[in-house]
């Protein structure tokens, strides 16, 4: 449910946006006229101070039964999502302003930033938009509720912009990263 997931983030999740991310590309909702290779740039430049911490005010997301470090053994793991519970809450989609930064667990304790996530509640977009989100020119997936996360309905996007899969820039799992560290 959006409310307990907005109340799950609220300690210490508020809108957080990089310098210079207020702006979106133009349509960006529907994938804009600029393209994936210059709007994965976009993405990566307002990100990039990013890199090993994630920025204040970004909850950790957990699923519904507490695990924090998304990973799927034999397929590939997602990592530890920081989300803005401001930015989830809203209706709209900005290549700048990904609602998660996904990161990957480093020996040592560290983090790594592998992935951006962008996310909306499929029924607060859907009132206000005729089509599904797009962004990359990709159509967003939709994910149904009762899922891992107890959440309604949402769309979402996963962008390994910073750590290469083999599975490809957009899917979710990635062989290559993994929750057990060594």
């Amino acid at each position: 449910m959006r409310s307990a997931f907005v109340a799950l983030l609220a300690a210490g999740a508020a809108a957080t946006v990089p310098a210079g991310a207020a702006a979106h590309s133009g349509g960006a909702a529907h994938g804009g006229g600029r393209g994936a290779h210059g709007d994965l740039g976009r993405a990566r430049a307002a990100t990039a101070a990013f890199r090993t911490a994630p920025p204040a005010g970004r909850g950790v997301l957990a699923d519904a039964a507490g695990i924090t470090c998304i990973d799927n053994p034999g397929v590939g793991g997602m990592g530890i999502h920081y989300v803005d519970a401001g930015l989830v809450g809203d209706d709209q989609v900005h290549v700048t302003r990904p609602e998660a930064l996904v990161y990957e667990p480093q020996a040592g304790g560290g983090l790594r930033l592998g992935a951006l996530e962008y996310v909306v509640f499929q029924a607060k977009w859907d009132a206000a938009h005729r089509r599904p989100p797009r962004l990359f020119g990709r159509k967003f997936e939709l994910v149904a509720a009762g899922n891992r996360y107890g959440l309604d309905a949402f769309y979402e996007l996963h962008v390994w912009a910073w750590k290469h899969n083999p599975r490809g820039l957009f899917d979710d799992w990635n062989p290559r990263v993994s929750c057990a560290v060594g």
